[in-house]
C-alpha cells in the first residue's frame, strides 16, 4: 500500500500495527519511562503478540529500555510504541519501573572539589 503514490505506508502501518488504535490502554507511559521485562515473561505465551512486539521483548532481552529509546530502535513513533507497550503490561511481558522524581540536595563538599578541579584546569 501507499500513500498518494510516493511509496510510503508508513501512516497506513502504524494503523495496521495498533489494530486501528490511536490511543493506549493506559496513560501512564511517558517518553523516559524505563521499560523491562517482567520475571515471567519467558513462560508467556507469545504466539499471539504481532512482529513489533516480539521485536520489543527481543531489545529488552539485552538491557531496559526508555520508551522513546524503543521508539527509535524500533522506527516507531513515540505514539505507537505507547500503544504496543500498553498491551505488552496488559499481557504480563513487560513492567515499568518509576522515574526518580525528586533528588537528594547535592554533597556540597563534593561540588567544591569538582570545582576546584576545574580551576585548575
Amino acid at each position: 500500500m501507499s500513500l498518494a503514490g510516493h511509496g510510503d505506508d508508513r501512516l497506513v502501518r502504524s494503523y495496521v500495527v495498533t489494530g486501528g488504535r490511536a490511543q493506549p490502554s493506559r496513560n501512564t507511559l511517558d517518553h523516559i519511562t524505563l521499560i523491562t521485562l517482567s520475571a515471567s515473561s519467558t513462560r508467556l505465551n507469545r504466539a499471539p503478540l504481532n512482529p513489533e512486539q516480539l521485536a520489543i521483548l527481543a531489545a529488552l532481552s539485552r538491557t531496559s529500555q526508555s520508551v522513546v529509546e524503543l521508539a527509535a530502535l524500533l522506527r516507531q513513533p513515540v505514539s505507537v510504541m505507547r500503544i504496543l507497550l500498553s498491551d505488552l503490561i496488559e499481557t504480563g511481558h513487560i513492567t515499568t519501573r518509576q522515574r526518580i522524581t525528586h533528588t537528594a540536595a547535592p554533597d556540597i563538599n563534593l561540588l567544591e572539589d569538582v570545582l576546584a578541579g576545574l580551576h585548575r584546569l
